[in-house]
C-alpha cells in the first residue's frame, strides 16, 4: 500500500481528501446496501427459487464467508499497489459481481455469485478507513472510520429500503443490480478524484501477514466475531419475522429497514464520541452491554410491527460497537494497518455468518429464539473483551490500552 498520511505531518491535507472520501464513502454505501438487501430481502428470493427460508440464509453466509477468505487475500496481493487503484479495483469487481447476482438463475449461481461479491468486501472498506483516518491526528481517528462508516449506515436508511421496494415492486434482483450499479459509479469517481501517492518502496506483503499471528490484533478481532454474532442473528430474520407474526401494512417492512438504518448511523457517531471520550475498551463493553439489552426486547417485541421497528432502531444503535475495535485495531497493528482493517470487516461478517445460522437452527422454536441465540452471542463477546483486557493489560504499551 502507498503510506499512510500522517494526520500529526500533514493536518492541511484533510480537506484536500474530502471528495476522495465522498466518492469511498458512496462505494461503502453500495457495499452496505448490497449486504444488508440480501438480509431484507430473504423472504423474497426464498420464494422466487423455492427454497425455505432456513436454507435461503445461507445467502448471507456465502456473503459472509467470502469476505473472510477475500479480506486477507485481498491484503496481501495488494500490500505494493497504489491505494488508489487498489480500492477503484476492487469496488468495480464488487460492482460486477453484484449485477451477475442480479441476472444469472438459479439458487447455487446466487451463493457463488454472492460468496465472490464478498472477496472484494474487507480489503475495500478497511484500506478506505484508513485512508480517511489518517488524514485526521491520531487522537481523531474515530472520526475518520466513521467518515466512510456513514456510507454503510446511510445505506440501511436510503439503499436497503429502497432495494426492498424494488424487490418487492419489481422483483428481488433489482436489489442487487441497485448496488452494483452504484459500485461502478464509486470506481470511476475514485479513479477521477483519489490523490495519485506513489507506493510505498517499503511495502512488503509478510508485513501485512503479520497481523494474523499478532495475540493483539487476534484478541480484538475475536471480540467482533463473537461478540457481534448476535446483531445478525436478529437482524437477518426481522423482515420474515414481521411478516410472519405481525401482519404489518404493506409499507411496514420498508419502515423497519430505514430504522434500522438510522439506529446504525446515529450508533456510529455516538461510539466515535464515546471512543474518543472513553477509549476503546471502555466504549466497547459499553455497547455491547446495549447490544444485550437491545437483542432482550427484539425478543420481546415479536408479534407486534410496531414495537419490532423500534427494536430495529435500538439493534441498529447497538451495531456501533464496530468502531471502538476498529479504531484499536489501528493502535496494535504496528506495519499490518490494511490487514488488521480488512479483517476487522472478515471478524464482523464472520458473525454475519455464525448469527444467521445458529437463529436459523433455532427457528422451529418461533422466531422469538433469535433473539435468545443473540443475546448468547453478545455474553460470550464480553466475556473475550474481559480476556483482551487483560492481555492488554500485561502485555500492551500504555497507548494501545
Amino acid at each position: 500500500m502507498s503510506p499512510p498520511l500522517s494526520g500529526s505531518s500533514a493536518p492541511g491535507r484533510s480537506s484536500d481528501y474530502s471528495w476522495a472520501i465522498l466518492a469511498l464513502a458512496l462505494g461503502a454505501f453500495a457495499i452496505g446496501t448490497s449486504e444488508f438487501a440480501s438480509m431484507g430481502l430473504l423472504p423474497w428470493y426464498a420464494k422466487d427459487l423455492g427454497v425455505p427460508e432456513a436454507e435461503a440464509s445461507k445467502v448471507v453466509a456465502a456473503y459472509a464467508f467470502g469476505v473472510v477468505i477475500g479480506a486477507p487475500l485481498t491484503s496481501f496481493l495488494g500490500a505494493r499497489l497504489p491505494r488508489r487503484r487498489y480500492l477503484a479495483g476492487l469496488i468495480a469487481a464488487y460492482g460486477v459481481l453484484n449485477l451477475l447476482a442480479a441476472v444469472l438463475p438459479g439458487f447455487s449461481t446466487l451463493l457463488v455469485t454472492r460468496f465472490l461479491a464478498g472477496m472484494p468486501h474487507g480489503g475495500f472498506l478497511g484500506v478506505a478507513m484508513l485512508f480517511a483516518a489518517d488524514a485526521l491526528p491520531r487522537e481523531q481517528r474515530a472520526k475518520g472510520v466513521t467518515q466512510v462508516m456513514l456510507g454503510l449506515t446511510v445505506a440501511n436508511i436510503v439503499g436497503v429500503p429502497f432495494a426492498a421496494l424494488l424487490g418487492q415492486g419489481l422483483g428481488w434482483r433489482f436489489g442487487f443490480a441497485l448496488p452494483g450499479v452504484l459500485a461502478l459509479i464509486s470506481a470511476v469517481l475514485i479513479l477521477k478524484l483519489a490523490p495519485r501517492v506513489g507506493v510505498d518502496p517499503n511495502a512488503r506483503p509478510m508485513d501485512e501477514l503479520r497481523a494474523l499471528f499478532n495475540p493483539s490484533v487476534l484478541l480484538t478481532l475475536a471480540v467482533g466475531l463473537i461478540g457481534c454474532g448476535g446483531l445478525f442473528a436478529v437482524y437477518s430474520f426481522l423482515s420474515a419475522a414481521m411478516l410472519a407474526t405481525a401482519n404489518p401494512p404493506d409499507w411496514g417492512v420498508t419502515l423497519m429497514l430505514a430504522t434500522f438504518g438510522v439506529g446504525i448511523t446515529l450508533g456510529s457517531i455516538l461510539a466515535a464520541r464515546l471512543t474518543i471520550r472513553l477509549g476503546t475498551m471502555k466504549a466497547a463493553l459499553l455497547l455491547l452491554i446495549f447490544m444485550i439489552l437491545a437483542q432482550g426486547y427484539a425478543s420481546y417485541a415479536v408479534g407486534d410491527w410496531v414495537q419490532m421497528t423500534l427494536s430495529a432502531f435500538l439493534i441498529g444503535l447497538s451495531s456501533g460497537v464496530f468502531v471502538p475495535l476498529q479504531t484499536r485495531l489501528m493502535d496494535v497493528a504496528g506495519k499490518a494497518q490494511s490487514m488488521a482493517a480488512a479483517m476487522n470487516h472478515a471478524a464482523f461478517n464472520a458473525a454475519n455468518a455464525l448469527g444467521p445460522l445458529a437463529a436459523g437452527f433455532a427457528l422451529h422454536w418461533g422466531y422469538r429464539s433469535s433473539g435468545i441465540v443473540a443475546i448468547g452471542f453478545s455474553v460470550a463477546g464480553i466475556a473475550m473483551l474481559g480476556i483482551l483486557a487483560h492481555y492488554a493489560k500485561t502485555h500492551e504499551a500504555p497507548q494501545a490500552k
